[in-house]
């Protein structure tokens, strides 16, 4: 094997190349660093100024506030609840919406994908739809979050180019053997577009889970808060209450260390799910590419 011997301005590239890339993550880690160091320091260690890479003492007792919280119960299994049955209907209802659309034979197929295209650049507003989320007696129901998301413009046409790009000769073949579209969707169809369907719900799965705004708009009681919009209230209106409650009047625990404390909480699951879904973002994107 041959080795080329590696010149001074390569070598020097290198090393330049890797500090600046480890300046970067060192910007991209820190914050988080910074929040697991406040939320496990005591009181005093937490207030304090300045760059916080190795804790001064430990302490768990704002964690144990925040699992002890009803609300944090309450907004986790608000976000599951959302994110795994809203991610279900949707993609059910997508591809039943995208595959009549994929077919050549559909009358009026044309008309029918402009009328499905109108929503996507045309929205009612705000307003009109609180007050049809109001007379349909979703307000402050965990439904008002997951119905009016049920049916994406943009997830219909992906699944509609995927299904179109699946070769028509399968199904034709399918057909001289006999087969019925019942049976060629359930056989060959669905089978096929798998990938699409992994795909989408990624996409919706996480839309669900990062939502904070319609939960904000639709919903009054505690026990529909979502994650996301509990982690706004602690954050951005420093409102802890319903988190502190169980411990109001112990002295140490500050509101800094509770808030360092909800955000690791919250944003966990995500944190360490993303570095395993991240090639199938890659993955969606070069599947949802437009063929007419």
């Amino acid at each position: 094997m041959l080795y080329r011997k590696t010149s001074t301005g390569e070598a020097g590239f290198q090393v330049f190349n890797y500090s600046f890339l480890a300046f970067i993550a060192f910007l991209m880690i820190y914050p988080f660093w910074e929040l697991l160091i406040v939320s496990v320091s005591p009181a005093v260690e937490a207030s304090k100024i300045g760059l916080k890479l190795i804790p001064r003492g430990f302490t768990l007792e704002a964690y144990r506030m925040v699992f002890e919280s009803k609300l944090i119960v309450y907004g986790y299994f608000n976000s599951i609840f959302r994110t795994v049955v809203g991610t279900s209907i949707t993609v059910f209802l997508c591809f039943l919406t995208a595959y009549p659309l994929a077919k050549k034979m559909l009358p009026a197929r044309n008309a029918f994908t402009v009328y499905y295209l109108i929503p996507m650049f045309f929205s009612g507003g705000l307003v009109p739809n609180f007050l049809l989320i109001k007379s349909l007696g979703l307000l402050d129901t965990i439904w008002a979050l997951i119905i009016p998301t049920l049916l994406s413009t943009f997830q219909i046409l992906i699944m509609r180019n995927f299904i179109m790009s699946l070769p028509e000769s399968l199904e034709e073949s399918a057909l001289v053997d006999g087969a019925g579209f019942f049976t060629i969707l359930l056989r060959i169809v669905i089978p096929l577009s798998m990938p699409i369907f992994a795909t989408v719900a990624l996409w919706e799965a996480v839309a669900h889970w990062n939502s904070w705004f319609d939960a904000m708009i639709y919903t009054r009681s505690n026990r529909n808060v979502v994650l996301q919009l509990l982690l706004r209230r602690v954050l951005i209106e420093h409102n802890n209450e319903g988190i502190t409650d169980s411990l109001q009047g112990d002295e140490g625990v500050v509101t800094k260390t509770v808030e360092a404390a909800t955000v690791l909480v919250t944003i966990g699951p995500v944190i360490l799910m993303y570095p395993f879904l991240q090639k199938y973002f890659i993955k969606g994107v070069l599947i949802g590419s437009l063929k007419g």
